[in-house]
């Protein structure tokens, strides 16, 4: 027998008992004499002394028949009412809350240690994106919030850079980062690439003539790059004195004429640059100046 079937057997067994003790109603209804209801109503009532004189319930069919359908009756009333009844929490009308401990977060961490983003000393969330119960899966996102010097890259963001279970980019508005945690990730095959808008020497840049490989891309970062100078002349950043009488039609037509130079100075940059020297925008600007 499960635990269901128990259950439902202990939830119904007073009825069954208080539907057999009823059963001298039945009994008493089958004894009473007369042929109408109202001679037959009169007789129930005499006879239900004789009826309940024996303790003992009546097992006639008839009489069970009876006593079993005021026994279910008693439950129907009893389940209409628990569904209207009202739910009252007692102990927590204050409210439930309550602080977490280490089986409340278990179910939301990796086994594996270095799987986990670190959120305290005694939690963590698994970085897996489909663990093995669905019902634990998590955003991944983390705010942390501290004035400074609170502690917010020490204590949070420097243990979870030595987990090396992901990819990162890093604000390092002091420097000190790279510094203190670039040789733990470099040991761990990690490539740091670093762009620094104060000291460009410490820095790595990027060359577009680099990623050129056909006439298409030379169209493509020219439009890029005539187009910021357009919206430069547009907004009057740049605003050439040929260019004042002819207003903002002008300025257009000095874009394109500046993209039409501009592109094939690029394809003779890199033609020659294949054969010689690197790709470099400098040496384009210098085709161009000559």
């Amino acid at each position: 027998m499960n635990q269901k079937t128990k259950k439902l057997i202990i939830l119904n067994l007073p009825y069954a008992i208080i539907g057999l003790f009823c059963s001298n109603i039945g009994e008493a209804w089958r004894i009473a004499e007369g042929t109408d209801i109202s001679t037959k109503l009169l007789g129930f009532f005499t006879s239900m002394g004789t009826a309940w004189g024996n303790p003992m319930p009546s097992f006639h069919p008839f009489d069970l028949c009876i006593g079993l359908a005021i026994g279910a009756a008693f439950r129907l009333v009893v389940y209409v009412r628990s569904k209207n009844a009202k739910k009252y929490r007692h102990g927590e009308e204050y409210g439930s809350a309550r602080w977490g401990g280490p089986k409340d977060i278990e179910p939301f961490a990796d086994p594996v240690f270095e799987n986990n983003v670190i959120l305290t000393r005694t939690e963590s969330l698994t970085m897996n994106s489909r663990p093995k119960d669905p019902k634990t899966a998590r955003n991944k996102n983390v705010l942390i919030v501290g004035g400074s010097g609170s502690g917010k890259t020490r204590f949070w963001l420097k243990p979870n850079l030595l987990q090396c279970h992901s990819s990162y980019v890093i604000t390092d508005p002091k420097g000190g980062i790279v510094e203190e945690c670039g040789a733990v990730l470099v040991r761990n095959k990690y490539r740091i690439k670093i762009f620094n808008t104060i000291n460009f020497k410490k820095s790595m840049h990027y060359n577009p003539f680099s990623y050129i490989h056909d006439e298409k891309d030379i169209l493509k970062l020219a439009v890029h790059v005539i187009g910021k100078v357009m919206f430069l002349l547009i907004q009057g950043h740049i605003l050439p004195v040929q260019l004042r009488l002819f207003g903002k039609l002008g300025k257009v037509l000095h874009c394109r004429a500046q993209t039409a130079l501009f592109q094939p100075g690029k394809a003779q940059v890199l033609v020659k640059s294949s054969f010689h020297i690197h790709r470099s925008p400098f040496l384009l600007f210098a085709y161009i100046n000559a």
